[in-house]
């Protein structure tokens, strides 16, 4: 029996542990670092500034005469200043507050943003065949067919992912709460209003996608636009139909609906009221300072990734590369050689990379508005648009998919 077990589980075990690895500290991370860098590049762009970039390798700290700058392009390794001086900077925490919530708060905000990745499919699959060898030897069964590049290919994929992301909100308010000061509890009401009243619309605008797709697994999603055109660019296969044309508009209806929900949902400018210096000092991580503060900066950058990540998945096609059917790139279940299946999760980066400087170049672009302001725009507005689209695609979908 436990031979049976060995045997059965290994390879499955070394492939999971593999593309945690592989999502969560070699791409997910490294992506909130380097997003950060990123957007303090883009906003002194945009504002005339230079922004980081004298950071390189230290090498000053060794006796050196200067430090090495990295592909000619200094501030390249600011990241890894930032994240060194969050580690050693002192971890004050007020005599005031409530320790065991304040500590836990961040923890909160950090861990649901990583967990939404287990059903992000980066890329097609891949063939690992060429390593039998070496599981034989250790006891498995090799490799049969390809593995899906997904951590856990759900069934559920979007309702898990709001599940589980919409627990982040616990983390903000808690963290206001346990704070005991007035600016922190100010943003936690905020946030929490805020997150509350965007996850209708966030819900509802995907609600016309799924009724398109007709299923909730997002590997399927993305395999279906390689063969049949993205939901936002239906240029080939049965994409050039006249069914799938006319419901563009309420796709892209839920696409911007979607964006705009999204920017809320994480408090990102214009939607930052939760933490908007010139009101609440910084909200409610205001009384947070060292590795505590760093996890709720990198959770908010989590979550952007892992938004954008939803969005190409289910709008942009994915890991799908575009008009691969018509240049001979198009996925075959089974089929798909190695090379294929890395350029397909390069793919999926690269776009997700895009919507990511579009994240960044909304916040250095436009004023933040009222509280009011948002709440109307949530309400009033956002709310009914979705609403509306739902029943658009079904009157569409009636129209071009008549039941026989």
């Amino acid at each position: 029996m436990a031979a049976h077990l060995a045997s059965f589980d290994l390879a499955f075990l070394i492939t999971s542990v593999v593309k945690i690895v592989f999502l969560t500290f070699l791409v997910i991370l490294p992506l909130v670092a380097y997003s950060v860098y990123a957007e303090r590049r883009f906003s002194a762009i945009i504002q005339d500034r230079v922004g980081p970039n004298r950071t390189g390798i230290p090498l000053t700290l060794f006796g050196f005469k200067k430090d090495i700058q990295i592909f000619g392009i200094g501030g390249l390794v600011q990241p890894l200043a930032d994240g060194l001086k969050f580690l050693l900077k002192e971890d004050f925490t007020p005599k005031s507050v409530n320790t065991f919530y304040y500590w836990l708060a961040p923890a909160l905000t950090m861990v649901p943003a990583l967990m939404t990745c287990a059903v992000l499919p980066f890329g097609s699959e891949l063939d690992l065949s060429f390593l039998n060898p070496l599981i034989t030897s250790l006891g498995g069964d090799g490799f049969t067919a390809p593995i899906k590049s997904v951590i856990a290919d759900l069934n559920v994929g979007p309702l898990f992912v709001f599940a589980i992301a919409s627990l982040g909100v616990y983390g903000i308010v808690l963290a206001g709460w346990s704070s005991n000061s007035k600016y922190p509890f100010l943003g936690s009401i905020r946030s929490s209003a805020q997150m509350i009243s965007y996850e209708l619309s966030l819900g509802l605008s995907i609600v016309p996608v799924l009724m398109v797709f007709g299923e909730l697994n997002l590997s399927k999603m993305a395999a279906f636009q390689d063969a049949n055109g993205w939901l936002l660019l239906p240029l080939w296969g049965e994409g050039l139909t006249v069914a799938r044309w006319v419901l563009w508009v309420p796709m892209l209806i839920s696409f911007c609906i979607f964006t705009v929900a999204m920017f809320a949902e994480t408090n990102r400018l214009p939607f930052d009221l939760a933490e908007c210096e010139t009101e609440l000092v910084a909200g409610y991580h205001t009384e947070y300072s060292s590795m505590k503060f760093a996890l709720f900066f990198m959770g908010e950058y989590a979550a952007m990734i892992i938004g954008s990540g939803i969005a190409v998945t289910l709008f942009l096609g994915g890991w799908s590369i575009p008009f691969a059917p018509l240049i001979g790139l198009d996925y075959v279940a089974g089929a798909t050689p190695f090379w294929l299946g890395l350029l397909h999760i390069g793919t999926f980066f690269a776009k997700v990379i895009v919507f990511i400087l579009f994240f960044i170049l909304i916040r250095w672009s436009l004023p933040r508005f009222r509280f009011d302001q948002l709440m109307k725009l949530g309400w009033l507005y956002m709310f009914e648009l979705a609403l509306a689209n739902v029943f658009l695609t079904a009157v569409l979908m009636i129209i071009c998919y008549p039941v026989k």
